[in-house]
C-alpha cells in the first residue's frame, strides 16, 4: 500500500475484478454518451470482468487499484517495457469522480514511482476528445502518430512523454 496526496494505491487482487469491472464500465461508458452518443462502449471485455483480469491480473504489467477514503474510485496499470522505457497500459477513474483532479494526482503518482522512467508511451481512442485534453495538456504527453485515422471507432492516439 502506498498513499500519495490523499490517494491509496494497492496491488489490484482477483476480489476486485467485479468492483472495478463495475467502475470502468460507468467510466467508459460515459465517455461513449458524451463523445460517440452511444449507449455503451470500451474495450473487448470491458465490462464482464475480462479486461481487467487479462491485462491487470494476468499480464506482466503493475496493476494498483485507487481508493479515496477507502472507497475505490479507480485503477492503472504500467507495464516496463526496455530499459527506462515504459507503457501507461490503462487509467481510469469512475465517472463520480472525473474533473476533480484526481487522474492529474494518479499521473504524478505514477511519474514519481517510476521516476527512471526517460519516456513513456500510452495510446487512447481518437473519439475521447477529454482524454487527449489530459494525456497532452496535464500529463505532458505529445502525439506521434494516429493510427486508423477518420475512423469513429477504431481511430486510435499513439502518445509519448519525454521525461
Amino acid at each position: 500500500m502506498e498513499i500519495y496526496c490523499g490517494l491509496t494505491f494497492e496491488n489490484v487482487t482477483e476480489e476486485d475484478v467485479e468492483i472495478l469491472t463495475t467502475i470502468m464500465k460507468r467510466a467508459f461508458d460515459e465517455d461513449a454518451r458524451i463523445h460517440l452518443g452511444d449507449e455503451a462502449g470500451g474495450p473487448p471485455g470491458y465490462d464482464n470482468g475480462e479486461f481487467i483480469r487479462k491485462w491487470y491480473l494476468n499480464s506482466d504489467a503493475d496493476a494498483y487499484k485507487v481508493l479515496q477514503d477507502g472507497v475505490m474510485i479507480g485503477a492503472v496499470n504500467v507495464f516496463h517495457q526496455k530499459e527506462h522505457e515504459y507503457y501507461l497500459g490503462n487509467m481510469f477513474t469512475d465517472s463520480a469522480y472525473h474533473d476533480k483532479g484526481l487522474g492529474t494526482i494518479i499521473w504524478h503518482f505514477v511519474e514519481q514511482k517510476y521516476a527512471d522512467a526517460r519516456i513513456w508511451r500510452t495510446e487512447t481512442p481518437g473519439f475521447s476528445k477529454r482524454n487527449h485534453h489530459f494525456y497532452i495538456n496535464k500529463c505532458g504527453f505529445n502525439v506521434v502518430r494516429i493510427d486508423n485515422p477518420k475512423d469513429r471507432y477504431e481511430e486510435s492516439y499513439i502518445l509519448e512523454k519525454l521525461m
